[in-house]
């Protein structure tokens, strides 16, 4: 053995361990792209209205964060998404709808429409 562990010694058990941990990895992604693409199409295909207070002119008390964007998004739609996965260009001070990407995977991403209503 080599000092420390930090090695192991690449003999025909070693290796074909590694390659069966390489290929698990490699399955491993493949699902979790395959799950991405799905939430991508479920998320395209709604339209998440969140409601918020707002005062005259249709101007939001605060803002529109990301937090709440997932957290209407899992109650509404039953949906995770991390919150810093979700991309707000500006952050949403008035009623409207919006277009607001989502970050599912690397190379994979949804577009969500907002609809902010007044309470």
């Amino acid at each position: 053995m080599f000092p420390k562990n930090l090695a192991i010694p690449a003999d025909k058990g070693n290796l074909t361990n590694l390659q069966s941990k390489k290929s698990s990895e490699e399955h491993r992604k493949e699902l979790e792209k395959e799950a991405a693409k799905e939430t991508a199409k479920k998320i395209e295909a709604i339209v998440l209205k969140l409601p918020v207070k707002s005062g005259e002119n249709g101007r939001v008390f605060g803002s529109v964060t990301a937090k709440e964007i997932a957290e209407n998004l899992e109650k509404q739609y039953q949906i995770k998404v991390d919150k810093k996965k979700i991309a707000v260009a500006e952050p949403i001070k008035v009623l409207g709808t919006f277009n607001i990407e989502i970050k599912l995977y690397e190379g994979i991403n949804a577009k969500l429409k907002l609809n902010v209503i007044g309470e």
